[in-house]
């Protein structure tokens, strides 16, 4: 009985989406979180069946001045291939039949269960974007944060941290990403769909819902998402990371955000050549802020309209709240 209610919604949860006339009523998800990147990344098809093969180039040939009657030796551009994968992403929604069935109400219970599955996927693709690591789970996708890890690597000019540099695991990043077709997009595999696929399977009998070979027949929802990340300029992403626990309203000491973005935003090539947004958790927001109110003079923070709402703005680029980043991050080194 104890895998039947962890893996099929029971009477008392059906009962609990009643109001006192029996219907089904909405529900407040506290669990629901803001991932607005998912929205923001621009999706390509990949050029393989399980991801998008790019070439990303490292050298650039150099010319040399010539003297009358003298010689030139040729060059050559290098490049190396990057092969990105994509992790599938899948669920299935089950619910007995006669649960369902209950006083009319099966497609207002399927309708809201599939609402919650829906969050579960944006959940753990916005966590994996983060920090996702085909290095230790080969069935995923590799984030961010796994490719902007280290100071010393090539990509480590655009990790930004304070003059006092994170330490311990109590570290909160900050990411600026310049969103382009060219520059930094998701992938599906060639031939598939973009976003989530749901499939509504009908009535199908449940085989072994007990354990005990036991049968019933219920109603199945199937969910799947195929999606990796591609980053084909890693110049168009800048990563800042702080000790949280620094942070001052005054920023008189600890890390100084305002500073720390100027320095990020630097770092890519053109702002004019892609669509860059920062995207921050709750807590940095927050922080953002607070520094922004005690230099209000000097604050480049602003609250622009954008199809109709508040977005706010650094720099005029959007800041996002990203709730799948942590404050328990590992420092870079």
């Amino acid at each position: 009985m104890s895998t039947l209610a962890a893996t099929h919604p029971t009477l008392l949860d059906f009962k609990a989406t009643l109001d006192p006339q029996d219907r089904v009523t909405d529900f407040i998800d506290q669990l629901a979180q803001l991932n607005p990147i998912i929205q923001d990344m621009p999706m390509v098809e990949g050029n393989e069946l399980t991801g998008y093969l790019t070439t990303v180039l490292t050298g650039i040939p150099e010319p040399t001045f010539r003297k009358l009657y003298g010689g030139v030796q040729p060059s050559k551009s290098t490049s190396v291939k990057v092969r990105e994968g994509c992790g599938m992403l899948e669920n299935f929604a089950e619910i007995d039949k006669a649960l369902a069935d209950l006083n009319g109400n099966s497609a207002a219970w399927r309708a809201r269960e599939e609402r919650i599955f829906v969050e579960g996927f944006s959940q753990k693709f916005s966590r994996y974007l983060a920090y996702g690591n085909e290095a230790t789970e080969p069935e995923g996708f590799t984030g961010f944060a796994p490719r902007f890890n280290s100071r010393s690597a090539l990509n480590g000019e655009n990790i930004i941290t304070s003059a006092s540099p994170p330490d311990g695991s109590d570290n909160a990043s900050m990411w600026l990403i310049g969103w382009s077709d060219t520059k930094v997009h998701g992938i599906y595999p060639k031939g598939s769909k973009a976003g989530l696929q749901i499939s509504d399977k009908g009535e199908v009998t449940v085989e072994n819902v007990d354990g005990a070979g036991g049968r019933m027949q219920a109603y199945r929802t199937h969910f799947r998402w195929d999606v990796g990340l591609c980053v084909r300029d890693w110049r168009y992403v800048s990563r800042v990371q702080v000790d949280a626990e620094d942070l001052v309203k005054d920023a008189a000491t600890g890390p100084d955000l305002f500073d720390l973005i100027a320095q990020a935003e630097e770092m890519i090539p053109s702002l004019d050549a892609c669509r860059p947004i920062w995207y921050a958790n709750r807590t940095m927001r927050t922080w953002l802020r607070r520094q922004a109110t005690n230099k209000i003079k000097n604050s480049t923070l602003t609250y622009e309209m954008l199809a109709g709402k508040p977005v706010m703005q650094i720099n005029g680029i959007p800041v996002k709240r990203w709730d799948a980043l942590t404050n328990t991050e590992a420092a870079v080194s």
